[in-house]
This record gives C-alpha cells, sequence and structure tokens, in this order.
C-alpha cells in the first residue's frame, strides 16, 4: 500500500512523517526505514528505525528512486514500512513524473508487502488526478 502526506512548505508534513514512523516502529515486528534528502531527521526519529540519506547514495530523480526503494524491499525482506521524505526533492522532474512512479511503488509495495509513504510538497489540488486510484492520502 501507497500512501501520499500531502501539502504545502509548513504545513507540518515532516512532524507528521516523524510521528507515523514512530508508530510503525513501535508496532512493526519487522524493520522500518526512513529515506530522506540530507540528514535533518537523525534527532528526530528513534533510533530503532534505519535512517537512509539519499544524498550520500547519490540518487536523483524517479527511476533512481524506485530502483533504491526496490533493492531495500530485495534486500531485507522483513521491511514493514519505508517512509520518504521531501520526494520532489529527490526527484527533480517534479509533479510530471510523479503518477507513473506511484503507481510502480504501488506494485512494488503489493509484491513486497511494505508499506510505504510518500511526502509530497504539493497542494493535493495539484496533483494527477490518477494518483487516486493507487494509494491513500493522510
Amino acid at each position: 500500500m501507497v500512501t501520499l502526506l500531502t501539502g504545502k512548505k509548513g504545513s507540518g508534513k515532516t512532524k507528521k512523517l516523524i510521528q507515523l514512523a514512530n508508530e510503525a516502529v513501535a508496532s512493526s515486528s519487522g524493520n522500518v526505514v526512513v529515506v530522506e534528502k540530507g540528514q535533518k531527521l537523525t534527532y528526530d526519529v528513534t533510533h530503532k528505525a534505519r535512517l537512509v540519506d539519499t544524498d550520500h547514495y547519490e540518487i536523483q530523480g524517479y527511476d533512481a528512486l524506485f530502483g533504491f526503494l526496490s533493492g531495500i524491499c530485495a534486500g531485507n525482506y522483513d521491511v514493514t514500512d519505508i517512509f520518504v521524505d521531501s520526494t520532489l526533492k529527490i526527484c527533480p522532474e517534479g509533479i510530471d513524473g510523479l503518477e507513473a512512479f506511484v503507481k510502480k511503488a504501488s506494485n512494488l509495495a503489493d509484491a513486497s508487502e511494505t508499506k510505504i509513504t510518500f511526502l509530497i510538497s504539493a497542494a493535493e489540488e495539484d496533483l494527477p488526478v490518477g494518483i487516486n486510484a493507487v494509494c491513500e492520502k493522510v
């Protein structure tokens, strides 16, 4: 299952993502991974979650991010939740490639039985309409 946290800058999305990640760690019987751009969540997310900085691995763009997420799922079968902060900063293509990416990520989430949450800094009305068919919104 794919979930989107959407809203404009300053609307509390990162705070909500941190809360969801910490709750997932507390309730998960497996591993929780938080993917971020830069190391800004180090002190907010519990140390029991795996924090991964995309800058460290030079991840840029939807294809690279999808491959990275696929590798996380393939490399560790007990990942239950993946949270991706700053999706549009990691993927400079912006809203244009978002719908196709979310569809692929939804297929990955279903195949690997992993919940994936993306933080999207955009108003809900700015998102492609087709996204609604493949994900939930928080």
